[in-house]
């Protein structure tokens, strides 16, 4: 039988991450690579959710989200930021982040619509944009404090803009956008009439007293603007797939058209858990145990790298961190990845995969400290094996200029 993939899809192959997940498991090297916490979430989380299963709660939901997981999240945006949200009209749950921003773009892109993303990017974004027929429209994020030229934002606009795609915390790169940057990119939607949807599924992971601002605050956003988060992120339990979306209810309406044909709802227990979390998570301090013991893993593994030469750039969010290699002597970052992986065995995430092309690419590669210290120690007793390694690859490479045998 002949069968053929759409047209949509078929620029869709096999991903780096992958391929570096396949070689982490064949080399059984650490896995630095990987975007998940490699520890258990709280139990005061996970024993929420074993009571809501004994408690039956195992059916479908209403399609927007169980009316106390909602009730929860709109309180959390009363507490912080001095808003008041209606639960009923303004918040949806969605099965993750991930299915937030598909839904998002299937509900407002029309084939043809531009699309703004800051670039690096988490690699969902494009795929969803162009699968809702939407065309990919890249801003730089320039090392190593990642700002955008303002300049190069204003002219991405055009008549054919119907939104721009924001994440902060941002991923890879640990850049949190501040409020002025904001209020450039804000002035520049309202300008020209564009929906912003802001990925912020890292709000609660901030260091060093740093602010992280909602778009949907500044003055005149929120009508134009939809928050996507992650309890996951949040919890640290990404298998659950809980994530919400909030924003004025004329926004909402087209999103929940979508999202009751994509998965019409998320798993009941799961929601029934995150919303006795959130509630538990005001009071208990566990929002400032989970910075505290992020901040942690994050200068711990920044030690670790720092040590064998390769310093990384700063982070003010997200549990991620990068490093710069294009001193080192490998052709690109992937092949450095590989590398890495294959003879030193740690694994990473070769930055030239959240961009929409491998050109566009300074040279970096992602370490992800969401591990056990137990974790971060194996790397170092690795990783201080480089010294040695790179040598034999400088040694490889100057016999290969000469001819040489290797």
């Amino acid at each position: 039988m002949d069968v053929r993939s759409s047209l949509r899809v078929r620029e869709f192959g096999t991903s780096v991450f992958t391929e570096m997940s396949r070689l982490a498991v064949v080399h059984q090297a650490v896995n630095l690579g990987q975007g998940f916490p490699d520890f258990p979430g709280p139990d005061f989380v996970k024993e929420a959710a074993v009571q809501a299963i004994d408690a039956d709660l195992n059916q479908y939901a209403p399609s927007h989200g169980l009316p106390r997981l909602r009730l929860a999240v709109a309180e959390d945006w009363g507490q912080r930021y001095a808003r008041a949200i209606d639960a009923d009209s303004e918040v949806t749950v969605t099965s993750g982040a991930t299915e937030a921003i598909f839904d998002v773009m299937a509900a407002f892109v029309e084939p043809g619509d531009d699309v703004i993303v800051f670039e690096p990017f988490y690699d969902s974004y494009p795929a969803s944009v162009r699968m809702a027929g939407g065309m990919f429209r890249p801003v730089t994020l320039r090392p190593p404090d990642w700002r955008f030229d303002p300049e190069e934002l204003a002219r991405a606009f055009s008549p054919r803009t119907k939104l721009l795609l924001l994440n902060t915390p941002h991923n890879p790169t640990g850049k949190v956008f501040s409020r002025d940057e904001q209020t450039i990119i804000a002035e520049l939607c309202r300008e020209h009439d564009t929906l912003i949807v802001t990925d912020e599924v890292y709000d609660r992971i901030l260091f060093d007293g740093v602010e992280h601002v909602p778009t949907a605050t500044l003055p005149g956003m929120w009508d134009r603007t939809l928050t996507i988060n992650s309890t996951g992120k949040t919890f640290s339990m990404t298998g659950w797939k809980v994530g919400y979306v909030v924003g004025p209810a004329a926004l909402q309406t087209p999103l929940r058209a979508v999202h009751q044909f994509v998965t019409f709802a998320t798993a009941t227990p799961f929601q029934e858990a995150m919303a006795s979390a959130m509630e538990l998570a005001r009071t208990n301090g566990y929002y400032q145990e989970l910075r505290d013991s992020y901040q942690a893993r994050r200068d711990a593994l920044a030690e670790v790298l720092t040590a064998v030469g390769w310093e990384p750039l700063p982070v003010a969010g997200s549990y991620f961190l990068t490093v710069d290699i294009t001193m080192l002597p490998f052709a690109d970052d992937v092949a450095f990845c590989r590398w890495l992986t294959t003879e030193i065995g740690v694994a990473a995430i070769p930055t030239s995969a959240f961009y929409t092309t491998a050109e566009r690419a300074p040279g970096h590669a992602r370490f992800c400290f969401a591990k056990r210290p137990e974790t971060i120690a194996e790397a170092r007793l690795r990783l201080a094996n480089v010294p040695a390694a790179l040598r034999r690859v400088n040694v490889a490479a100057h016999r290969r200029e000469r001819g040489q045998p290797i």
